[in-house]
């Protein structure tokens, strides 16, 4: 089996090379990731500035990108043979209902989706207990060679930060989601000019059972399936219909 992993954190973050070391146990791992810390890089992609890629490691490379640039390249030009997984992560931090949103880790397991490979993007709700993650992961990749997963929608997994002994179970879940973020943080550069900040995710709104958020506030391993059409499809017969009452058409 060969595992591709990438994350958003960069290359020399503890989560994933725990998470390499661990799947290593099972697996040919290659690790492309950023070369630094690029969390909230959504699906973005370097298009107006060569990308460069330096080896650190026996089949470990740093991007001089984002994190869908890392997986992109990959998958495109560095692993000339097939992928069984792309794994992003262990992301420093939850990935929890709007986060997806944003969240450079869910990003690369999107590109990996896009081109053709199946997708985990794994987070560690905490800064802690990486190797639970791991351990996670790890039973999740077992478990697909006895009874494979969905190959159409990307797995989002949530672990809590605590040892994988005080796991209180695994919950099949659906995004939350928050209240809006709060306002920005305004300060002064050391020559007076301002800058800003973005403030601090807003306050759970939508928590409650069969939400991630809810799973993770009780000790249990969070898996959101995800789908990246984004086509509302039950607005499309009101919105025809709008379009014939108002138009010509």
């Amino acid at each position: 089996m060969h595992i591709l992993i990438s994350n958003d954190d960069g290359v020399f973050a503890e989560g994933i090379n725990v998470l390499a070391e661990v799947l290593s146990d099972i697996a040919t791992v290659t690790v492309v990731a950023p070369d630094r810390n690029r969390s909230g890089a959504s699906n973005s992609l370097t298009l107006e500035n060569p990308l460069r890629i330096r080896q650190v490691g026996e089949r470990r490379y740093a991007v001089q990108g984002t994190p869908t640039d890392s997986v992109h390249i990959a998958l495109n030009e560095l692993v000339k043979e097939d992928v069984d997984f792309v794994i992003a992560g262990i992301n420093h931090g939850a990935n929890l209902g709007d986060d997806v949103l944003y969240s450079g880790t869910v990003a690369a397991a999107t590109e990996g989706f896009f081109l053709g490979a199946p997708a985990i993007a794994v987070s560690l709700c905490g800064s802690t207990h990486f190797a639970t993650a791991a351990e996670v992961v790890k039973q999740v990749v077992l478990g697909d060679k006895t009874q494979p997963l969905p190959r159409n929608r990307i797995l989002n997994i949530n672990v809590p930060d605590c040892a994988l002994n005080e796991l209180q179970g695994w919950q099949v879940t659906r995004l939350g989601a928050r209240h809006r973020a709060e306002g920005m943080i305004r300060e002064k550069d050391p020559r007076g000019q301002d800058i800003l900040w973005i403030g601090p995710p807003g306050a759970t709104q939508d928590a409650g059972p069969g939400t991630d958020f809810y799973a993770i506030e009780n000790k249990c391993v969070s898996l959101t399936p995800l789908q990246v059409d984004l086509t509302a499809h039950d607005t499309l017969d009101a919105l025809s219909q709008w379009v014939s009452s108002t138009t010509n058409n």
